[in-house]
């Protein structure tokens, strides 16, 4: 048999739809030539149609066509594959012929996840974050501020040259080396590719200048309660509220001696007070 003679197709859908690999046979002596359709992905090679029906993961959602070519329905990424028909038949001078069609399934990308930061100070740096996971092929990124499309480098474009900014269009960030105040606005993103776009929803980023007398004042109230705290302390030692004993650890304030009552040390070491009276204990 003879099939259409293009050996190789690039056929690019869209996710969800339909779509025919044709396989034309333009001449053959045999009645009913044997038709078998494979799916190789990944090195591997895989019956799609054979011994007259569909097979594999194509089982229910394609069917033959013409009794050649075969019809994919509702179409996904896992089937972007090498499709190769291969035709055999017994009574026609050259008995086998096959043609191999690669699908690519594009897929159109959904709302990317956006992360704009709500308040930055003037001169510090920035980064806007921008990711989508489902589209095919990968999607490119774009952001905007107020509407306005962003160059790639805030240099080549004398619009922004009060700002200092560099956006990746492959990872979707956008880098703020120093932000000013004209980078205050209302952000998003856009990713995008052959089967078509989305965006996020937008995003406010304040610039704000930095309070130097604020924060020089909040830095002395903190010295001065610290200083306070100090004071306090010291003035607590020289009460005699903080006294270490030696004995147990523990911090106390010796109590002071009645008036008329003496301490006498025994050999035991033992204080004992007697009104008045000065006692001794003999030695045992």
């Amino acid at each position: 048999p003879n099939i259409a003679p293009q050996t190789l197709r690039v056929l690019f859908f869209l996710f969800s739809l339909g779509v025919e690999l044709s396989c034309i046979i333009t001449d053959s002596q045999t009645n009913d030539p044997r038709i078998e359709w494979k799916k190789i992905q990944d090195e591997q090679t895989s019956y799609v149609f054979f011994d007259n029906k569909i097979q594999g993961d194509l089982t229910g959602r394609a069917e033959l066509l013409g009794k050649t070519s075969l019809k994919i329905w509702n179409v996904t990424r896992t089937d972007s594959a090498l499709y190769r028909c291969e035709v055999v038949a017994r009574n026609d001078r050259k008995e086998i012929d096959e043609i191999v069609i690669e699908l690519t399934v594009q897929v159109k990308p959904v709302p990317p996840a956006c992360r704009v930061p709500r308040a930055v100070p003037v001169g510090k740096a920035a980064t806007l974050s921008c990711q989508e996971g489902e589209g095919y092929p990968r999607p490119h990124y774009s952001w905007y501020r107020n509407d306005v499309p962003l160059p790639t480098d805030s240099r080549a474009n004398p619009r922004f040259r009060n700002s200092s900014f560099l956006l990746n269009p492959e990872t979707g960030t956008l880098v703020f080396n120093a932000v000013h105040k004209e980078d205050s606005g209302q952000y998003y993103c856009i990713a995008s590719n052959d089967a078509g776009s989305a965006r996020c929803e937008e995003q406010d980023m304040e610039v704000y200048d930095l309070n130097i007398s604020g924060i020089i004042g909040g830095v002395l109230v903190v010295l001065t309660v610290l200083a306070l705290i100090t004071a306090g302390i010291c003035c607590a030692y020289r009460r005699g509220y903080f006294i270490n004993n030696k004995q147990n650890g523990e911090s106390y304030k010796n109590p002071g001696k009645p008036d008329g009552v003496n301490y006498i040390r025994t050999d035991e070491e033992i204080l004992l007070p007697v009104k008045g009276v000065l006692l001794t204990t003999a030695p045992q």
